[in-house]
């Protein structure tokens, strides 16, 4: 397997992983027919975010493809500059063989080098493998938001989740 940040060559790549994942999981955002990016707004985008210089995408890829990543979203107000998004997801193939981990990785040495401090993420109450993984990172649960996600008749809690990284 091999890990490093996204380019602007990823797009098709990185936007195709995303489709599977809507299709593979529930546990990611959108449903399979919502994600309508085409493949140039995706280049634009990933070209944007690189120019921002707070933001990064990881990926993870095995056998010529990509089978996961990991997004840190950040922004460059002064008050929250410190502070990252992320959105991991991975192909449930390869769930449980150290890919998230080695994502996180990644990510660590990178927000060491741009002097982030907080690391912030939303997961699925039921995510169990997901909500383990994080953990096992050094995140931690900072609350809960109720019935923040709708899964066909189901409401489902979400948990958000931190971890700090030292000044």
């Amino acid at each position: 397997m091999k890990f490093r940040q996204v380019t602007e060559a990823d797009a098709e790549a990185y936007l195709e992983l995303r489709r599977r994942l809507d299709r593979e999981t529930e546990f990611m955002l959108l449903q399979p027919d919502e994600r309508v990016t085409t493949l140039e707004q995706e280049r634009n985008r990933l070209v944007s975010l690189l120019e921002q210089g707070t933001s990064m995408i990881f990926a993870a890829e095995a056998e010529g493809r990509w089978i996961g990543y990991l997004g840190a979203f950040g922004s460059n107000y002064k008050r929250n500059k410190h502070t990252v998004s992320l959105v991991l997801g991975i192909l449930q193939s390869y769930s449980g063989r150290g890919v998230g981990a080695r994502l996180f990785a990644e990510l660590n040495d990178w927000a060491a080098e741009r002097g982030i401090h907080r690391l912030e993420l939303t997961v699925m109450a039921h995510n169990e493998a997901a909500i383990a993984l994080y953990k096992k990172c050094g995140f931690e649960v900072e609350g809960i938001r109720k019935h923040a996600i709708r899964l066909g008749d189901r409401y489902i809690d979400e948990f958000y989740m931190a971890k700090l990284l030292p000044l």
